[in-house]
This record gives structure tokens, C-alpha cells and sequence, in this order.
């Protein structure tokens, strides 16, 4: 299951990353001969009310939205190892305070916060500010529940047979923490990160859903479900990215469901 997760994985990023890569301009580009083209050779997924070709803007969303995804998961882990690490390793006044920190992050409902800062944005705000902004967002209200993980998975190894044979064997506190905990945490700091991915990816898609991710003309998975508004409306077609979207967070889920069993 793991390695169909993985192949499939690699598949849609191959796929995505290669148009992307080879025709960069495509998704934005216009045939207004071609408006509301059915599916054909020469547009597989047809054309919008633009005349743009939709298997291109589907390419580069998911090239987009996953690369974002993964930086933003990326930067959360980071931000979790280093404030739950620091919670864990070191205990009393940095555990004090930054537990009810996780705590707080963790009771906030950070979708809505998300959505009033990403509306208090400028309206000339380009698309790729946009978007940084978004996942940046993200990453800063996303690292609690990952920090709460390694603060309890730290304060098993603070203490553990290895990590005090080193401490009397005169290691420094920085070689512990480099050459015994992290090595140790790498299985759940991966497992984390692969569960962390779906939840950014569905929060950008909420997001753009509702109008407040990338504008026009730049696309994002969240900005093309907005055809789906009206979905008795909508051309078969525009259904392929709820197709993409779901075939990537079973491939993450089985992903992750692997990493965790190695924990």
C-alpha cells in the first residue's frame, strides 16, 4: 500500500512539475476561439469560459500546491522541533511557558484566523505575495500540534540510558541533542510532516474556495474548486481537480500511516 502511495505520488509530481516545467505559460494563456471546449487532443480536460486550457491549470495547481504544501509543512516541523524540543529537553521555566503556548495554538480556531488575515490583505496584493502569505499563515499556526509530539517524545529521551552514558562521558548538551534525541525523533518529525501536508493542502483549497487565496490568473487547487460553486452548473471536467486532490491526500495518507508505524 505504502509504495503504491509513493509511486502514485511520484506520478502526479512528474506529471505536474514536467508541464509545468516544459510549457510554463500554458495555464495562462487564452484561446478565445476555443472558449468551453470539450475535452480533445489537443485540450484533454477542455477549455474554460477563457478559452484556457484546463489540464494545463490543473498541472500547474498541483505543482504549485504541493510544492507550497511541503515548504510550509517543512517550516511548522522546524518551528515544533525548536519549540517543543526546547520544552522537552530543558523542563522547567521554558516548559512553563512554552506549553500553555502549545496549549493556545492548539485552542484557537486558527481557520478563521486564517481567513480574517488573509482578507486584511491589500487588494493589489500580487498572486504570489498571495500565496506566500497564505502558507506562511499556515506554517506559523500550524506547528503546535506537531511541537506537543516532540515535547513528549523529547522528555522520554531526556532521561534515557544512552542520553545520561553521554552526559557522563562529558558530551555537550548541544552533541546530545544532535547525535542522541534528534536521530531518535527523525521517525515521528517525519510522520508529522507527512500528516501535515493534507491539512495545508485542504486549508489552502478552503481558503481559495472562498475567494482568498491566489487571484486570477495565477491557479491554485482552491481557486479552481471555485467552479464548483454551482456544481449542477459546472462541466464534468472541472470535477478532475476534486479527482487530483483526493488521489494526493490518500497517497499522503498512506504515506504517513507508514511513517507512523515506524515510531
Amino acid at each position: 500500500m505504502k509504495r503504491t502511495g509513493a509511486v502514485a505520488l511520484a506520478l502526479l509530481l512528474l506529471t505536474s512539475f514536467g508541464f509545468l516545467l516544459f510549457a510554463p505559460d500554458a495555464s495562462i494563456r487564452q484561446d478565445r476561439e476555443m472558449t468551453n471546449a470539450s475535452p480533445s487532443w489537443r485540450y484533454p480536460l477542455g477549455t474554460d469560459d477563457l478559452g484556457r486550457d484546463r489540464f494545463a491549470r490543473l498541472a500547474s495547481a498541483t505543482a504549485v500546491s504541493l510544492l507550497l504544501a511541503a515548504g510550509a509543512a517543512t517550516a511548522a516541523i522546524a518551528i515544533a522541533a525548536l519549540a517543543g524540543g526546547a520544552a522537552g529537553y530543558f523542563g522547567g521555566w521554558c516548559d512553563r511557558c512554552l506549553k500553555p503556548a502549545i496549549d493556545l495554538m492548539l485552542s484557537l480556531p486558527w481557520f478563521f484566523l486564517l481567513v480574517a488575515a488573509r482578507a486584511l490583505l491589500p487588494l493589489n496584493t500580487s498572486p504570489l505575495e498571495t500565496l506566500a502569505v497564505t502558507y506562511a499563515l499556515l506554517a506559523l499556526l500550524g506547528w503546535a500540534g506537531p511541537a506537543r509530539v516532540v515535547r513528549a517524545g523529547v522528555r522520554d529521551l531526556r532521561n534515557s540510558e544512552f542520553v545520561l552514558r553521554a552526559r557522563a562521558d562529558g558530551s555537550s548538551e548541544s552533541r546530545i541533542v544532535w547525535r542522541q534525541i534528534l536521530p531518535n525523533l527523525r521517525p515521528a518529525l517525519a510522520g508529522q510532516f507527512w500528516t501535515a501536508i493534507p491539512v495545508l493542502i485542504l486549508a489552502e483549497a478552503n481558503l481559495g474556495f472562498l475567494g482568498l487565496s491566489a487571484s486570477e490568473p495565477f491557479p491554485t487547487w482552491g481557486s479552481l474548486l471555485r467552479e464548483l460553486q454551482n456544481p449542477l452548473l459546472a462541466p464534468p471536467a472541472a470535477f478532475a481537480t476534486i479527482a487530483v486532490i483526493v488521489l494526493s491526500l490518500l497517497c499522503f495518507r498512506s504515506i504517513s500511516c507508514w511513517k507512523g508505524s515506524q515510531v
